[in-house]
């Protein structure tokens, strides 16, 4: 099965019906794929826009599959991630997603374009 990982930002953007949203076709998030960090980013938004906690947390479950949870190994990714992407300024968010989908050996999906470019070993989409 070939997963892709989604960022908070990416899956905002699905919510929202925002540009770049349409390139998250529905082959790719029949198996897509959230670090449960990334799925507490979204709810957290969801609330801050206004959402009721609950529906918040529902609609962060978007997608189909489950979310992944943040394991030991990928907290070690995400903290080592720190040296090759500070200087652009990622969260322990971004990391935390970018550390899944090295664990995972899967492409990326994001609209953070701070990640433009970065060479990480897997696939990175910047969807806008």
């Amino acid at each position: 099965m070939n997963r892709a990982v989604l960022d908070a930002s990416a899956i905002l953007a699905v919510i929202f019906r925002e540009p770049g949203a349409e390139k998250l076709t529905d082959e790719i998030l029949e198996t897509a794929i959230a670090s449960t960090v990334n799925l507490a980013e979204v709810q957290t938004k969801l609330i801050q826009k206004g959402y009721d906690p609950e529906e918040a947390w529902e609609d962060a479950l978007m997608l189909k599959e489950p979310p992944e949870p943040f394991t030991a190994d990928q907290a070690e990714i995400a903290g080592t991630l720190v040296s090759k992407t500070q200087s652009r300024g990622l969260s322990l968010g971004d990391r935390s997603c970018l550390a899944l989908a090295i664990a995972l050996k899967a492409p990326v999906y994001t609209t953070e374009q701070a990640w433009r470019d970065l060479k990480l070993g897997v696939p990175i989409h910047v969807i806008r």
